[in-house]
Order: structure tokens, then C-alpha cells, then sequence
């Protein structure tokens, strides 16, 4: 057994039997390939790998990553090497790889005001698809969805539920590990939606043959891919100025941080991000106890 035939393996079995998604499945694939380039420099064959070897590579992606990225990288071979003990025998050279530790860094959230700036700046008249851009930042920002779930909404996602005489407008979100999700929207994200839903998609669906099922469609009618997705928020904080560095990620930690500063509960939160853990959650809570101990320090007279 190779290693290449070894790795193979075992991105088939990632794919099959445990069914992770494609863009998992690059993340290992990826991972495995910087271990394959070094390991083809240094002439090893799959069964002479050892965990002085394993230390060799460590010190590499030491000096060329990022603590988180070498984490990454890591992971991905314990994960590996196990498979490969299992299915082939072979000893496992990755037990002794300990994750570095990273210094805990704050989500970074924009203020209520950045975010409603940013929604706004998507309505550009004369530009048939600012609807469609504004209503995916509604959603973003209404939903707290990974750009990945949000790219994967499907126009029957979205539904609406009566609760003691009241609509209730929700949406399916597929998460991490296939897990789906039920969120509510807002009235905001609703009528962005709807006025997306009627004035434009119905333009972009009829430049395909064949319908798509995709909620959220490109200038071609099929579904925006998550690269377009990134640049219709970069172009958003570029219409109004922001400096700091923006991603579709920063509207989930916005929507999280806003929740917990209006008094939602935590388990609440979790539930709508999707969080298999509370403690995942829970780092949130140092965003809103920060901005109380830095209103604290600059408000009361005794607080120096």
C-alpha cells in the first residue's frame, strides 16, 4: 500500500460512508496534499513514516502557516492515520501531534448601524439585481447563516407557519454535517425576500431551459456560487466606507453578538447558529461582557 493509494481510500470513504460534504472533502484533500509534497521530497515510503517524521512535518507547517492552519493540517492527518491503522494495519505515527495552542480571539462584530449601512447600500437604481443583493444581506444579517447554507437555500426552504393568529415566515438551513435547521425571519428579510422572489428571479430563471430550484440566482439563472456571494458584501462595505475587514462571516457573528445583547438566551442562540455545543456559543457572550466592562470603565466616576 502507497500513500496516494492510501489517500484515496480513504477520501472515498469521507465521501461514502461518513457523507461529508464537497467542500469538507476538499479541506482534507488539500490537507493530505501538503503532506504528499513532503513526503515525496523526502523519499519516504507510506510504511517507514514515523513520528520523528510526523515531528519533521510539524516544524515545516510551523514556519510556513498559521497556528490555526497547522491545527488544520493535523487534524487532518490524525484523522488519516487512524483510518489507515484501521483499514491496513499500519502504526499510527500522528498519536503524539498535540494541537498548538491559539490565543482566543474575539468574533469580530459590526455595530446595528454598519449592518442596516450596508443593506441599504445594496439598493442601486437602475441595477436589476440590488434586489436580489439586498435581500441575500437581509438574510445574511436575519438568519445569522454560514454563506455555504445561505447559497444552498432552495425557493421551498422558504415557508410560513401560523402562531396564535400570527404568519410566521421560516427558512430551512442546511448546516455542517447535513444537520438542518428552522429559522425565522424577520419582517425585514421577509419583504426583501418577496421583492426579490417576484421582480427578479422570475427575469433570471427564464435564461435557463430548465428550471433551478436555487432560491438565489446569478446573471446566468443558475445558482450564485459563494464566490459571488463574498463580493456582493465587499462591495456593500465598500459603498459605505468600512475599513474593517468584512466577509459574509461577520453578519453570523453580528446577528449572534445583537441577540445576545437584546437579552436572547444563549441556548436560544445556539439553536439559531446551529452550534452542536453551547460552549461554541458561549464566546459570544465575551463580545457583550467586553462592551459592558468598557462602558463601565468610561461612564462611572469609580471605575479608575
Amino acid at each position: 500500500m502507497n500513500l496516494e493509494l492510501a489517500k484515496q481510500s480513504f477520501l472515498d470513504h469521507l465521501r461514502i460512508e461518513r457523507g461529508l460534504s464537497t467542500n469538507t472533502l476538499i479541506s482534507y484533500q488539500r490537507d493530505l496534499e501538503l503532506f504528499s509534497t513532503f513526503v515525496k521530497e523526502k523519499g519516504v515510503k507510506l510504511e517507514e513514516i514515523d513520528s520523528t517524521f510526523i515531528e519533521l512535518f510539524h516544524i515545516e507547517l510551523r514556519n510556513e502557516l498559521a497556528p490555526s492552519s497547522t491545527n488544520r493540517v493535523e487534524s487532518t492527518l490524525r484523522t488519516f492515520f487512524k483510518y489507515v491503522l484501521s483499514e491496513f494495519g499500519l502504526p499510527n505515527p500522528a498519536l503524539n501531534l498535540e494541537t498548538m495552542k491559539i490565543p482566543r480571539k474575539l468574533p469580530k462584530a459590526l455595530s446595528i448601524d454598519q449592518i442596516i449601512s450596508m443593506i441599504e447600500a445594496a439598493d442601486r437604481p437602475g441595477i436589476s439585481t440590488s434586489l436580489r443583493d439586498r435581500a441575500l444581506l437581509e438574510l445574511l444579517y436575519g438568519t445569522g447563516a454560514r454563506v455555504s447554507e445561505l447559497i444552498g437555500i432552495n425557493v421551498l426552504d422558504i415557508s410560513a407557519t401560523s402562531h396564535d393568529g400570527d404568519e410566521i415566515a421560516t427558512v430551512k438551513l442546511r448546516g455542517k454535517g447535513g444537520k438542518e435547521r428552522i429559522v425565522p425571519l424577520g419582517s425585514f428579510a421577509t419583504k426583501a425576500l418577496l421583492d426579490y422572489q417576484v421582480r427578479v428571479r422570475p427575469t433570471l430563471i427564464a435564461k435557463q431551459k430548465k428550471a433551478d430550484s436555487a432560491l438565489f440566482l446569478n446573471s446566468r439563472g443558475t445558482r450564485l456560487s459563494r464566490q459571488s456571494a463574498w463580493q456582493i458584501v465587499l462591495d456593500a462595505a465598500t459603498a459605505v466606507g468600512l475599513q474593517e475587514k468584512v466577509s459574509p462571516h461577520v453578519f453570523r457573528h453580528s446577528y449572534a453578538t445583537h441577540l445576545l445583547d437584546g437579552g436572547a438566551d444563549i441556548r436560544v442562540v445556539q439553536e439559531l447558529l446551529g452550534h452542536a455545543s453551547v460552549t461554541t456559543t458561549q464566546i459570544y457572550t465575551l463580545v457583550t461582557i467586553d462592551k459592558i466592562r468598557e462602558s463601565y470603565s468610561s461612564a462611572h466616576p469609580r471605575a479608575q
